[in-house]
């Protein structure tokens, strides 16, 4: 032990004076102490101001805990002392009124020491009915408590059994329909196959539709319809027609007549004038129907 301190006093002195050396000390021997008591040396290491403190906390702590252990043994060593010698009185006093424990057949020993077990059982002091009585009833007591909790952990693991069971259905329904849904998925991706083959050809024809009503468009813009003339003007002016058509036949067919007669050219002259001024009297009355016609949708 003493090459250990020549080995630490040089690097102790070395140091710096920030080094408390009566806690050194007190480091040292509370080492020694221990290891002593282990039968081994103390190894060598470097005395640092941390390794310093903390085994100067750890030989403080374990000085408190040896001495207040001591405190304790020494106080249960003087009780155990105590009721030796208590122990000793009372079996004295037992002999002496012929009570002694030798002189008891063997089944009361046993009721007694059953009776003593029990006690230890308890927690009974003494072995006084009442002390029995109140333990029994501690006991019943802890007894219902226990059970008022065990009958609502039941109640309480009904419940959950019951939404396991339920949980556990759904589970099963949701894989049937799953499964289900997995298995009309082939045909479902047919139709929409089917689906998406149409839209395209709607596509297709509407792009085709849209080309035409702007062909059809710009031909009636060339040819100057308007959206005036619409299907009940042309039934209209085609009524007009027929009615100038059935009033112009007799004239073209006197006309026609004419060309039979022998020529007379003064004669078929007056004739193709007057014939002439009808025609465009018609031709005329024709026009105006169209105007009042066409004013009228406007």
């Amino acid at each position: 032990m003493s090459d250990l301190s020549s080995a630490v006093d040089p690097s102790i002195s070395e140091g710096t004076s920030g080094f408390d050396t009566s806690r050194i000390a007190e480091v040292k021997a509370w080492l020694v102490s221990q290891f002593e008591a282990a039968g081994k040396d103390v190894p060598g290491f470097e005395y640092t101001p941390r390794s310093v403190a903390h085994l100067h906390a750890l030989a403080t702590a374990s000085q408190a805990k040896t001495q207040a252990a001591g405190i304790v043994a020494a106080d249960l060593r003087q009780k155990a002392t105590e009721y030796r010698s208590q122990a000793a009185r009372i079996r004295e006093i037992l002999e002496n009124v012929g009570l002694a424990q030798e002189s008891f057949p063997q089944s009361a020993v046993a009721s007694v020491q059953v009776l003593a077990n029990v006690a230890n059982l308890l927690n009974v002091r003494d072995t006084e009915m009442s002390s029995y009585l109140v333990a029994m009833g501690d006991i019943s007591l802890r007894k219902t408590g226990v059970e008022e909790k065990r009958a609502k952990v039941q109640k309480e693991s009904i419940l959950l059994l019951d939404y396991t069971r339920k949980a556990i259905a759904r589970l099963t329904y949701l894989k049937r329909i799953l499964a289900q849904l997995e298995d009309d998925v082939p045909s479902c991706e047919a139709q929409m196959h089917h689906w998406k083959t149409n839209l395209e050809i709607m596509l297709s024809k509407e792009r085709q539709y849209l080309q035409q009503y702007s062909n059809y468009k710009a031909i009636l813009n060339r040819v100057g319809y308007t959206s005036d003339i619409s299907h009940g003007v042309l039934v209209e002016m085609d009524e007009h027609r027929r009615d100038l058509e059935k009033k112009t036949k007799p004239i073209l067919d006197t006309l026609r007549s004419y060309q039979d007669l022998p020529p007379d050219k003064a004669l078929a002259a007056l004739a193709i004038e007057d014939k002439r001024r009808q025609y465009a009297a018609a031709e005329k009355y024709l026009e105006d129907v169209l105007q009042s016609a066409l004013a009228t949708t406007e």
